[in-house]
């Protein structure tokens, strides 16, 4: 299998992962509550995130992947989680080291060997405004395509809540909210429903 092009600096990726042989990632809430953990040390770092939902089997991320200045300014503060030094596969490290570090928690917790997650993590590049839009209500509507509720906005694990509130996060919300042009057009573009052509244009697979 030929490995992926390592995550470029300064760029927007759709990231999204799932249990090898479509096993479940998360198996109790606590795992929810360590993988957001692990994140904030290892890809909060390396990274911006602009939407999330993590789901029984899989997950989905919007992020921006920070310039490499940004990653020294981080480097430099020496209070998180990040190994090595800086180069074309820097953020890629960081992301395999998260999934190695859930992984290991995961065996450890249940008692399972081997790969917890598909190989390589899916990634492709966002690069215009309709992409934007649309992965962002791909990414929030995924717990009702996967029939995980009824409706997506009752999805717990899931930033759509988050970025329409008002309480503190490390979510970028005000970015998200200005590529909508505002709240109510946040809102009004989450019921349109993005359908499986659209979706293709940043997720080459879906996951089950």
């Amino acid at each position: 299998m030929t490995s992926p092009v390592p995550l470029l600096y300064d760029t927007y990726y759709h990231i999204y992962n799932r249990g090898n042989n479509r096993e479940n990632i998360f198996i109790q809430e606590r795992n929810y509550h360590h993988f957001f953990n692990l994140y904030a040390n290892y890809i909060e770092p390396v990274t911006e995130t602009f939407a999330y939902c993590l789901l029984r089997n899989h997950f989905h991320l919007l992020v921006r992947i920070k310039s490499e200045e940004e990653m020294e300014e981080t480097l430099n503060k020496k209070t998180l989680k990040v190994s090595g030094e800086l180069g074309s596969g820097y953020a890629s490290k960081q992301f395999s080291d998260f999934f190695n570090a859930y992984a290991k928690a995961i065996n450890s917790a249940y008692g399972r060997t081997g790969s917890l997650f598909q190989h390589p993590f899916g990634r492709v590049m966002i690069t215009d405004d309709l992409q934007f839009w649309n992965v962002i209500a791909y990414i929030h509507q995924n717990p009702q395509k996967h029939q995980f509720v009824d409706d997506f906005r009752d999805w717990k694990w899931s930033s759509y809540g988050i970025i329409s509130a008002e309480k503190p996060t490390k979510l970028k919300r005000e970015v998200v909210l200005g590529w909508f042009g505002g709240k109510e057009q946040y809102l009004k573009l989450h019921q349109e429903w993005v359908s499986e052509a659209q979706s293709k244009w940043f997720a080459k697979d879906d996951y089950d």
